[in-house]
């Protein structure tokens, strides 16, 4: 039932528009960082730039990385929030959810389905924004050795880390989308939800600038921070613990999430 319920709200996912400006968001934002670099090219010794927008000109796999500190502040947590914040709350403003709730599929497993739908989203945009970016990058600068924080690895070796390195993003992104389902699931209004969950990632990202909470343990515990977790590959020797408390970070994000929202979409008194 919940593999029938899951197809299903994929396919009503392909058939909104606002699915596709997120997967086009993904993909053009590669393009705009590529050309944005060609016409001004940053200096290598500029220490005031992102380290890898040093050597974007020298080599295409270090586009995919630059895509990945940029879209932290404002693009994924949009991208994410766009659907998974409107997986729920469209049902309500559609009129639909007593309707969905009538099939054989129980609420369980339509809820289950919602959620399996939303993060295979996040993570087909995250899977488009990467392809569009080697390809872009890979065009204009070619696919040449990248230089890391501590040596300079084979494009072969630069390409496993890129895939590892998104792969860890999708670990908070995938927290994103879980806080953005459960504004979907409580607010039963679709702009509240994506404007709740853009504004609970601007909020964790803004407490870098208090002094109260600019402090290494404070940000340890935001979710948004753990969206740089994945540099902790470009380090040798390779150490695993920002990794893995990044993991850790999603997790207690997410589950509170979506159990508050499980609870709350089985409680749903759709009567009315």
């Amino acid at each position: 039932m919940t593999g029938r319920a899951y197809a299903w709200e994929v396919r009503k996912l392909a058939a909104q528009r606002r699915t596709y400006l997120g997967l086009a968001a993904a993909a053009v934002a590669p393009i705009v960082l590529v050309v944005a670099i060609r016409v001004r090219p940053p200096h290598p010794t500029d220490p005031g730039s992102p380290f890898f927008l040093r050597y974007a000109v020298d080599s295409g796999l270090a586009v995919p990385l630059l895509m990945l500190l940029f879209a932290s502040v404002w693009l994924f947590p949009l991208v994410a929030a766009l659907v998974a914040g409107d997986i729920v709350a469209a049902e309500d403003g559609n009129r639909t959810l007593k309707t969905i709730l009538t099939r054989s599929a129980g609420r369980g497993a339509i809820f289950v389905a919602k959620v399996a739908a939303a993060f295979t989203y996040v993570l087909a945009a995250l899977l488009t924004m990467v392809v569009t970016s080697l390809v872009a990058g890979g065009l204009s600068s070619g696919i040449h050795p990248l230089p890391t924080f501590s040596t300079v690895v084979s494009p072969s070796r630069a390409l496993l880390l890129i895939a590892g390195s998104f792969a860890v993003y999708a670990l908070p992104a995938l927290g994103i989308a879980a806080i953005a389902v459960l504004f979907s699931t409580i607010s039963r209004n679709s702009a509240a939800a994506v404007v709740g969950t853009l504004l609970a990632a601007l909020l964790m990202q803004l407490t870098q600038i208090l002094p109260v909470l600019d402090s290494g343990a404070a940000q340890r515990w935001m979710l948004t921070t753990q969206l740089q977790a994945w540099q902790a590959l470009f380090r040798t020797p390779l150490d695993w613990a920002p990794v893995l408390h990044a993991a850790y970070i999603s997790v207690v994000y997410a589950v509170p999430a979506l159990a508050v929202a499980w609870v709350h979409f089985l409680r749903r008194d759709v009567a009315g």
